[in-house]
């Protein structure tokens, strides 16, 4: 029976594009391409897109403030961002925008298909009104007193301090944080997106297996209050597409946002005609189709976007999953600790594998928050990294290259060894699928400790220095070089650009999953480079003070 190749689809959330990515961005992007990594190593047809959020209020007004076109800041932050993904080594196919012609085109298409099913609605409703900049205030530009507990200088939408939400309206002394003016109410005719007309829909599918546990449960809490209709226009002045028909409405950028999945796709699509909009979107897709998010944005991916889609007829998501926020040394990330740490900064101070493997080390299923230790950082890089991992290889290595001309061996001296680590591969290839990648480094730095201590058992440094033991010295580290690759092999979703040089000192293909099972005999070897360096605490204070100066 042929083994059928999986086809799938993944996408990561779409950074919004009015400011450069932090470390809490990359975390994201990072999970996502481990997953699609290992998914690659294992043969499946898997493509992974992303693009840039590029409509809403804060791109208007951030545009205008620089004087330049919103277009042109959209722009400048989708090249930014493509740049530091790329420098994460996170391998995405494509990275358009959602200001885009397809996006447009889909937008107004699967708009159409719900006014036509009767699932939009119009109703007129108060806002408040910036007076000075004449335009309607989205609630983050409304701030003022908290009706509940009285704190100072609350967001119009929930209270910081108290945790109370409430509208704009509710607030005491609001004022426009755009121009310092009191707000008026005033009256304008919005679209609505009916959610309550998927409720059976929507209740069957969170529970069918496409959501994590807790996420599920956190629904819950939604369908008991109730699903309410959904605000999908926004009055000018405003960034976005306009809704056909009117002159002054745009859509919402949230509707349009996870639209720039499909478009995305799409403009992928016009450079590779085998990739068929009609395999991924339509109803009868066979592809899987994966979202990863951050848990910030559950309630528009994991309600409105499986109704906004399936209302449209087009597939619902196989499955989404969400992740927690990242915080660093304990606290949210803050500029005057030097945590409030940008990709590009890091990238100019550190090894994006080492921030890709720590985060390895904490990700798991859960939509848990994850903590970034610096001292604990520093201290897994050099353990497992230099410390187990790499020192495996360049422990044997120098044996076969100084005494062996380079060769491995033709047999391993103890093969049932290599097999038990064999074995162990399809353990942590579950755990990889599973998203439990702390789990994977857990048992693949077990797996390291035991070839170390093998290696330590047989004394090699003394074996060779027996003229009777010259072929048994062989065949050791030819297993420990076997072992490590291995171990090279497992991590390789983890670390690509370490892969990359072990692939180059063992004078092999791209690794493969499969390569597991065969081991490199009678093979030659390049003369061992090292493969990853120790941290010292300077470098990471050096990235922290330029943080706070950034």
């Amino acid at each position: 029976m042929l083994h059928k190749k999986r086809k799938m689809l993944v996408t990561y959330a779409l950074p919004y594009a009015n400011g450069s990515l932090h470390l809490g961005h990359l975390a994201g992007f990072i999970q996502t391409d481990i997953w699609v990594r290992f998914q690659k190593m294992r043969d499946a047809d898997c493509l992974f897109i992303c693009g840039c959020d590029g409509h809403g209020t804060p791109i208007m007004i951030q545009a205008e403030k620089l004087g330049i076109a919103p277009e042109k800041l959209v722009e400048q932050f989708r090249a930014e961002h493509a740049e530091n993904i790329k420098g994460f080594l996170v391998e995405l196919d494509n990275y358009h925008t959602t200001h885009s012609s397809e996006n447009q085109a889909l937008v107004d298409m699967i708009f159409k298909r719900h006014v036509e099913k009767d699932n939009i609605s119009k109703r007129i409703i108060k806002q408040a009104y910036d007076p000075e900049k004449e335009m309607f205030l989205p609630d983050r530009y409304v701030k003022g007193e908290c009706p509940r507990c009285g704190a100072q200088d609350q967001y119009g939408d929930n209270c910081e301090s108290c945790g109370a939400t409430y509208t704009p309206t509710e607030l005491k002394n609001p004022y426009s944080t755009l121009s310092g003016a009191k707000p008026i109410e005033k009256e304008s005719e919005h679209y609505f997106f009916k959610l309550q007309n998927f409720k059976t829909q929507l209740h069957e599918w969170t529970r069918n297996g496409h959501l994590q546990a807790q996420v599920t449960k956190k629904l819950d809490e939604w369908f008991t209050v109730g699903l309410q209709d959904w605000d999908i226009s926004r009055d000018a002045p405003y960034f976005g597409f306009k809704i056909p028909g009117e002159e002054n409405k745009y859509f919402y950028c949230w509707l349009d946002a996870p639209v720039g999945y499909i478009a995305s796709f799409q403009n992928f699509a016009e450079r590779h005609p085998d990739y068929k909009f009609s395999h991924y979107w339509e109803n009868d897709s066979k592809t899987e189709l994966y979202h990863f998010i951050g848990k910030d944005i559950l309630y528009f991916h994991t309600l409105f976007w499986p109704a906004v889609l399936s209302g449209a007829d087009l597939r619902t998501p196989t499955a989404i999953f969400c992740h927690g926020f990242l915080t660093i040394d304990g606290f949210k990330m803050s500029k005057s600790r030097g945590t409030y740490i940008k990709a590009q900064t890091y990238l100019e101070h550190l090894q994006p594998e080492y921030f890709r493997y720590y985060l390895a080390t904490k990700f798991n299923d859960q939509i848990e928050d994850m903590d970034i230790n610096f001292d604990d950082f520093t201290q897994r890089v050099n353990s497992d990294l230099v410390g187990k991992f790499v020192n495996i290889a360049s422990r044997c290595a120098s044996f076969i290259n100084k005494n062996f001309d380079g060769k491995l061996a033709k047999k391993m001296s103890k093969p049932e060894l290599y097999e038990t680590f064999v074995k162990e591969g399809d353990s942590i290839a579950l755990k990889y699928e599973a998203r439990d990648f702390n789990q994977v480094t857990r048992q693949i730095m077990a797996l390291a400790d035991r070839a170390n201590q093998y290696i330590d058992e047989c004394k090699p440094w003394a074996m060779i220095k027996n003229p009777e033991l010259q072929q048994e010295t062989q065949a050791v580290c030819t297993l420990g070089i076997n072992l490590f690759r291995l171990l090279a092999i497992y991590l390789k979703p983890v670390l690509p650009a370490i892969a990359q040089k072990v692939e180059a000192f063992l004078i092999v293909s791209p690794l493969k999953w499969s390569d597991k099972n065969k081991p490199l005999l009678n093979h030659s070897i390049q003369l061992f480079q090292p493969l990853a360096q120790r941290l010292e605490k300077t470098q990471i204070d050096a990235m922290k003070h330029a943080a706070q100066d950034a």
